[in-house]
């Protein structure tokens, strides 16, 4: 009896010390967002890497849910809604409506409008840096887990890594800068690409 009762202290105790993680795993997500979610938007330099689409970098300008990210290889903007993708090597334009894990594999910080819900969260520590990490509750979700490592100092995420399916995301983040951005930005303007074909894949 004294066994069995020590078992589920023991269980209670690491239910409790989980919430805890998870409680304090929120906190700081919310105060990343609120840092780098800030109204006006903001920009930053990023390298991506993945076994689906090899490795690149660029810049990005985000700005709530909106992002414009500009590589060697393409350009890309989002509205909130639709995504126009313009790659430079054919002159197309792909018109989409991305998935979560198709926005976070242009837009790094996309995990501030998700994490909220149907994410299970913890967190662990190092003397510089928290890494969160998010699992999806769902399997249907695109993306399936993460991994946020945020500076402690600056509450900015300096890395994000990203499962969908099988298949790992990195995105290193550096050259954070609050910045305001016009909305203009976030969408396609076909009279600046006059020669570009334009693809609907909606």
């Amino acid at each position: 009896m004294k066994r069995l009762m020590l078992v589920s202290i023991l269980f209670v105790a690491a239910i409790c010390a989980n919430a805890q993680n998870a409680t304090q795993a929120r906190k700081v997500l919310d105060k990343t967002a609120s840092v780098i979610g800030r109204k006006g938007g903001a920009s930053a330099n990023f390298k991506i890497s993945s076994a689906k689409i090899g490795a690149t970098s660029g810049t990005i300008a985000i700005k709530g849910n909106k992002f414009h990210a500009r590589t060697p290889e393409a350009i890309v903007w989002y509205d909130g809604k639709t995504q126009w993708s313009y790659m430079k090597s054919t002159e197309e334009v792909n018109v989409t409506t991305p998935n979560e894990a198709q926005q976070m594999a242009m837009n790094p910080y996309q995990f501030i409008n998700i994490y909220k819900k149907g994410y299970a969260l913890s967190m662990t520590t190092t003397a510089s840096a928290y890494n969160v990490h998010l699992k999806a509750q769902n399997t249907s979700r695109s993306a399936q887990e993460l991994y946020i490592l945020i500076d402690k100092k600056t509450y900015r995420p300096t890395q994000v890594k990203m499962r969908e399916g099988k298949t790992w995301t990195t995105i290193n983040i550096t050259n954070f800068q609050a910045k305001d951005q016009p909305d203009g930005v976030f969408v396609f303007k076909s009279k600046d690409f006059p020669d570009a074909e334009v693809i609907d894949l909606r």
